[in-house]
């Protein structure tokens, strides 16, 4: 550490870079207890008074001193492969059953290409994302969250109308939808044992948001990297049924009859593929990245892109498999989730057991999901009402953790109960929110500051990837809104789809 001189803090590069100093701020409750990674303890210094004279006065300085340490003297846990858990789950859902749909949408050559397009965009931006942190971090200030990037490379403004908005928007409606998406997978299962029962889908919503009611109290987003580790297998599970069930509907007596022509009129063709390009870019956003850095131990460099490279060779591995499989199997009759096809005219075209089995390993992901999506709203709850100087577990701040938690999964639940076709909400949240966050700031950001020539290839490609980006916004918009409207014709309130 360098020489302690009155009235200011010198900080070594060598100290910036490993994080044993992290910045003269104290972190908020929000950053202290949910995106702290275990063993990153902050111990509160306060030094005795310095006998020098400086202008005749002493000086008193209470400085906070943020240890991160790996073994030893250095314990933090924030590993690269707790990283690679957390990116997985943020990004490998059970949305993927809609990839089919989407090449339904566009084509066989149009569909590959744009699910192949963009997760080498979304690999490129997330990796721009970890860059610019760890950029910032050599500097002396770890950003900790999307909003505080926001803020300190475009200014305030842009943090506090555009961004955080967006975050949350996005994450809660993730929340939302997971939770919608239980439920009707609860339904499912209780219709393959009881096929004239008479439960409706708000019944089986209400059951599956038990599970996450429990689980968002867990106190930390590190404190979930064992369930984030066991989503990920879980999501290799139910990729890998899918897949069999699709390949084996396809070879069998009861196999659709295979169309890949595309239905409807011109207009519906255009407005379709616009849709189904939405579509993908949910099912590759995550709209966590910061935070899900911020859980890392310094030093950072490097541990976020071993992480991605996990969470994408998951990615590789089932969204093209489900994609082809279910799309080859189904063609244009392909429905918005490939279980609902795996059910044919109401009778199973699997095994009872196959499709209970496939079923449990979604539940259990989807629960997994819809905590980590809670982590930026508990966030902001334990910046607003927990108190950073007394203990994490402490009455003071259990008890309001207890509370706002469960008003937002309880909300949640009300709001999937309530609008069923959630689903198309969320593909105008993708074209609105996903890629805003996930295509478009990343090349912002990097661009501002890094400032690459305006003759070199990086300034150019990620110009072109934003500015296209951003048609997309406007014109996935459109096509949400009228797919919202053309449905909202169809569905009530409380439906039981």
């Amino acid at each position: 550490m360098g020489t302690l001189v009155p009235g200011s803090l010198n900080i070594s590069t060598a100290d910036k870079e490993t994080g044993i100093i992290d910045t003269p701020k104290e972190l908020d409750a929000g950053a202290l207890f949910v995106l702290k990674s275990k063993g990153r303890h902050s111990i509160s210094l306060n030094f005795v008074k310095l006998q020098k004279k400086y202008d005749r006065k002493i000086i008193f300085i209470r400085m906070r001193i943020v240890f991160f340490s790996k073994s030893g003297c250095n314990l933090a846990a924030g590993s690269w492969l707790h990283c690679g858990y957390h990116l997985t789950t943020s990004i490998v859902g059970p949305v993927i059953f809609s990839l089919p749909f989407t090449l339904a949408l566009l084509g066989w050559v149009p569909g590959v290409l744009t699910v192949t397009l963009a997760a080498l965009v979304t690999f490129y931006s997330y990796n721009l994302l970890s860059v610019v942190l760890e950029h910032h971090a050599q500097l002396g200030k770890r950003q900790l969250r999307f909003r505080d990037m926001a803020r300190d490379i475009l200014g305030p403004g842009w943090s506090k109308f555009l961004v955080a908005p967006l975050q949350f928007a996005i994450c809660y409606g993730a929340v939302i939808s997971c939770t919608l998406l239980g439920g009707q997978s609860i339904k499912f299962i209780y219709l393959l044992y009881q096929p004239k029962g008479t439960m409706q889908l708000y019944q089986f919503i209400v059951i599956f948001s038990a599970v996450p009611l429990i689980l968002a109290q867990m106190p930390s987003f590190h404190s979930l990297r064992h369930i984030n580790l066991v989503s990920l297998v879980l999501c290799l599970l139910y990729s890998a049924c899918v897949v069999a069930g699709s390949i084996y509907i396809g070879n069998s007596k009861n196999a659709p009859a295979r169309d890949y022509s595309m239905n409807g009129s011109q207009v519906n063709h255009i407005f379709g593929a616009f849709n189904g390009i939405s579509i993908i870019a949910t099912t590759y956003a995550s709209g966590i990245i910061p935070e899900i850095q911020a859980t890392i131990a310094p030093p950072v460099k490097g541990k976020m892109f071993k992480g991605l490279c996990i969470c994408y060779t998951v990615i590789v591995i089932t969204y093209f498999s489900v994609a082809i499989s279910g799309y080859w199997t189904f063609g244009n009759q392909s429905l918005p989730t490939i279980l609902t096809n795996f059910m044919g005219d109401g009778k199973p075209l699997l095994p009872t057991w196959f499709l209970l089995m496939t079923n449990i390993f979604t539940l259990m992901q989807l629960a997994a999901i819809t905590v980590i999506y809670l982590q930026p709203t508990n966030e902001v709850f334990e910046k607003w009402f927990a108190n950073p100087k007394m203990d994490q577990f402490s009455i003071r701040n259990v008890i309001p953790r207890l509370i706002f938690r469960s008003l937002s999964v309880i909300s949640a639940t009300f709001i999937a109960a309530m609008l069923p076709f959630f689903g198309d909400i969320m593909a105008l949240f993708g074209a609105f929110g996903c890629i805003p966050l996930d295509f478009i700031l990343p090349m912002v950001f990097y661009n501002v500051t890094f400032k690459p020539s305006k003759q070199s290839i990086i300034f150019w490609g990620n110009t072109l990837i934003a500015v296209v980006s951003s048609g997309l916004v406007a014109v996935g918009a459109v096509a949400s809104v009228r797919q919202i409207v053309l449905d909202a014709k169809m569905y009530n309130l409380f439906a039981n789809m």
